[in-house]
């Protein structure tokens, strides 16, 4: 695995589009988040394709201007949102194994959709709850998955690495979960402050899935 910034970026902007996809085929939301969501991918996307990303990059930006542009029909825009991801998950796939790829784009963008979407909640307080549970769940899943396949990695070929950056990815693993498992209970208060502590705590948790996506492949691969 050469871990570089279009890896990490590649593969983020590929969690951020599966979840647009997927957040799209539900249809619980309207043009507006499309469009969001288009410009979130285009820029993520954009500093991807100019760190490196590649064909598999480009392909992905490409995909996500169509689904802006295509954003009065759910369906075109949630098939241009995966077409997205493809293209995003290609290009992290020239750097790492594509089990850490899908994993790490599931939990990043599981984490970041849940923000993303709990942000919209301010433009439309009626959205149905059941979508952000999904996503949280979707992002503890993908979590535990990485964090499994990290922990294998070093099992497997024996890595050795300071005990600081281990404990380090502990950490930063456990805050994750405590995050996620955070925002699934405060989506169950009927209030929409319940929406709004899960937004908040969103934003944290982000900041952690990173922590692990980095920290775990500097650990696991070097």
């Amino acid at each position: 695995m050469d871990l570089t910034p279009a890896l990490v970026l590649s593969t983020w902007t590929a969690g951020l589009a599966g979840a647009g996809a997927v957040i799209a085929w539900w249809k619980v939301v309207g043009r507006g988040y499309t469009w969001l969501t288009s410009g979130v991918l285009l820029l993520f996307g954009g500093f991807a394709l100019a760190s490196g990303g590649g064909v598999g990059a480009a392909v992905g930006v490409a995909a996500a201007a169509a689904g802006g542009l295509l954003a009065g029909n759910a369906a075109m825009a949630a098939g241009s949102f995966a077409l997205a991801a493809l293209g995003f998950t290609a290009a992290a796939w020239t750097d790492s194994p594509l089990g850490p790829v899908v994993s790490g784009a599931v939990f990043v963008g599981g984490m970041t959709s849940e923000m993303l979407l709990g942000h919209w909640y301010l433009v439309d307080p009626k959205l149905p709850r059941w979508a952000l549970h999904r996503l949280a769940l979707a992002g503890g899943v993908g979590l535990l998955v990485d964090a499994a396949i990290m922990a294998v990695r070093v099992a497997a070929d024996g890595v050795q690495t300071d005990a600081i950056f281990g404990w380090a990815y502990v950490a930063l693993v456990v805050m994750t979960g405590l995050l996620t498992v955070a925002v699934w209970f405060s989506l169950r208060e009927p209030r929409y402050s319940g929406v709004m502590a899960a937004t908040g705590l969103s934003y944290l948790g982000v900041l952690t899935a990173l922590g692990v996506l980095v920290v775990g492949r500097l650990i696991a691969y070097g």
